[in-house]
């Protein structure tokens, strides 16, 4: 990966994708993004509006709209593509429409010569992201979904307002499927070095097991009452994004619940779902793997498995 020009190609224009862009912008995350979009107009006029914004932001940025050309040197190529989740459709509905459209766009950025990271965020977010493993022919330490980082924001940020701290001193995550299937290890969630389930139990009646678990649900359902109330969810997935391709170019080795294939991890092989792993600009470089208790276990197993039944209907 190039360390003077950090590139990003965005395929897909829609909300998600663009609430990314703005983020790149804002924060200075990169030093050059190209837009593709199906529809090239619209990739063009975003492109503009972005630009028209640049005298205000940290750093300059070269932005334009662009072609599968523009992926040969590029360092990520980010997935936004695809149909959008409609009020009552779950991820995995989204399955055989994002499919075909992925089928597309592989091969012609593949063609390229593109020798960087995939980044997917297409729902559903673990199963699109082993159909780019697979139509890719990458190694799977360069293929990212963006899992479950945005679960585990939200569950930080709820947890940071149970307890009344600083989300960032809250030390949970969300595993396995972003998606119905999806848990916390309670097992492992601290609030700075101490365990929650300890506070809890310690606290009398200030805090218990039971509001987390209502935690865990609200997180869970926390995309359907957003596309319910505004028809979609775009902020927080493009920060995730942004959280994403910081710690890639950053090479920060930092820890994020990102899609990555299990190669024996928690007794999984194949399986893309979000687990805590190191990434840096090599892509995963390792994936966590955390002493989940037997229930727990249960859990992940029984996500990994629904992942894996609704990837084998497909025909690639």
């Amino acid at each position: 990966m190039a360390n003077d020009n950090r590139k990003v190609v965005l395929i897909g224009t829609g909300m998600v994708g663009m609430s990314f862009a703005y983020a790149l912008l804002n924060q200075g995350a990169c030093d050059e993004l190209v837009l593709i979009d199906v529809a090239a107009e619209k990739a063009m006029g975003e492109a503009m509006d972005l630009n028209h914004g640049l005298a205000f932001a940290p750093s300059n940025m070269k932005i334009k709209s662009g072609d599968y050309s523009d992926c040969a040197d590029a360092d990520i190529i980010v997935l936004s593509a695809g149909a959008a989740q409609k009020p009552g459709e779950s991820r995995l509905d989204l399955l055989q429409r994002n499919a075909d459209i992925f089928r597309s766009i592989i091969g012609q950025v593949t063609q390229s010569g593109f020798n960087g990271i995939f980044l997917v965020a297409t729902n559903p977010v673990d199963i699109m992201t082993k159909i780019v493993c697979e139509l890719s022919g990458f190694n799977s330490h360069r293929v990212i979904g963006t899992g479950t980082v945005l679960d585990t924001s939200r569950l930080r940020y709820l947890l940071g307002s149970y307890f009344n701290a600083d989300p960032r001193n809250i030390h949970a995550y969300v595993m396995g499927e972003h998606g119905d299937s999806e848990f916390v290890p309670w097992s492992q969630a601290m609030f700075a070095t101490k365990p929650i389930i300890d506070i809890c139990e310690e606290s009398g009646n200030d805090f218990s097991v039971g509001e987390l678990e209502k935690i865990a649900v609200e997180v869970r359902d926390a995309a359907q009452k957003i596309i319910k109330a505004k028809k979609a969810t775009y902020y927080g997935i493009g920060m995730a994004m942004l959280r994403i391709t910081k710690a890639i170019f950053g090479n920060e080795n930092s820890v994020l619940t990102v899609s990555s294939m299990m190669k024996g991890e928690y007794g999984q092989n194949g399986v893309f779902a979000g687990v805590p792993c190191i990434v840096n600009r090599n892509g995963v470089r390792k994936i966590l793997t955390l002493n989940l208790t037997n229930k727990e276990m249960e859990k992940f197993n029984s996500s990994c498995g629904i992942l894996e039944e609704t990837f084998g209907r497909l025909n690639l």
